[in-house]
């Protein structure tokens, strides 16, 4: 088992003794999660796996905030919130924007990318380097601007 999928197992117990229940709503959630992932694959998820897994589910808490306050829903997008708040937690530190753009500058330099043909070629190793350590929508701004100039 990963350290990382070690460490949320001891905090849904630890939710559990305190009896926080919105915390261990989502934990449960981030844990079954993960265990569906590696039945689908019949693997034991590593860590980067983890985070990919965390990764997803924060971008679907997201996505719904944003439906649910346009639909004047404030109670539900606050629950979304919560959850990804929750979910946040276990994520790396993220890299800022201006260290996404010298990691992407850095791919394009190693791959001798050279315009917007090649932004398939640089997401790929962008993904593969960056993965839980930047937001993947950041990460595809920062292709498109080294590859365009």
């Amino acid at each position: 088992m990963s350290q990382l999928k070690g460490r949320i197992t001891d905090d849904m117990k630890s939710a559990m003794r305190a009896k926080d229940s919105e915390r261990l709503g989502t934990i449960r959630l981030l844990l079954a999660a993960l265990k569906q992932k590696e039945v689908d694959e019949r693997i034991e998820l590593d860590a980067a796996a983890v985070v990919a897994v965390i990764d997803r589910l924060l971008k679907q808490r997201k996505d719904s905030v944003a439906a649910f306050e346009q639909a004047g829903r404030t109670d539900l997008a606050d629950k979304e919130k919560a959850e990804a708040a929750v979910l946040a937690v276990y994520l790396p530190e993220r890299l800022d924007a201006d260290a996404i753009a010298a990691e992407v500058h850095a791919i394009v330099a190693e791959l001798g990318a050279a315009g917007p043909g090649d932004m398939g070629k640089v997401m790929g190793a962008a993904k593969a380097r960056l993965a839980g350590k930047a937001d993947m929508g950041q990460v595809s701004a920062a292709v498109k601007a080294a590859l365009a100039g």
